[in-house]
């Protein structure tokens, strides 16, 4: 039988694949075709539809699951403020933290600058945003073990 901390660590890895399978799928799959097939008005209209979708669905549903997930997973491992200054899981926890952070920050800067029409600056954000979260699903399978 599948216990609690086996059903929220599912939630948070399925919460994570989904962040940035999200963000792979449309940089990989979405991206080449539509700028291939749609001129510059049309994919900005395109990509913006896409984009406030995702940006809902990780607002309302990504974000709240994960930092619930993750807070039940750091109180189950014992972990505390002070835990998180020591060699191990505790400062690699803390780099996962403050990587995860500065994604946020990323894709907040990304919305922005999408919004203002500042496409270099929207550009830039998002790839340092889809970086910053393939570090954190690294930092994070060192925490599994």
């Amino acid at each position: 039988m599948i216990d609690v901390w086996t059903f929220v660590r599912f939630l948070h890895v399925v919460g994570a694949a989904l962040w940035v399978g999200g963000q792979l799928t449309l940089v990989l799959v979405v991206l080449p075709p539509l700028r291939r097939a749609l001129s510059v008005e049309q994919r900005g209209v395109a990509l913006k539809s896409v984009g406030r979708r995702f940006a809902m669905i990780t607002m309302a549903g990504f974000l709240p699951t994960q930092i619930a997930t993750g807070w039940l997973l750091a109180v189950d491992a014992g972990v505390t403020w002070a835990s998180l200054t020591e060699p191990g899981y505790g400062r690699l926890l803390a780099a996962k933290l403050v990587l995860f952070a500065l994604v946020m920050v990323a894709t907040s800067v990304h919305g922005i600058a999408q919004s203002k029409g500042r496409a270099a600056l929207a550009r830039g954000a998002s790839s340092a945003a889809l970086v910053g979260s393939l570090g954190v699903v690294l930092l994070a399978t060192g925490l599994a073990g």
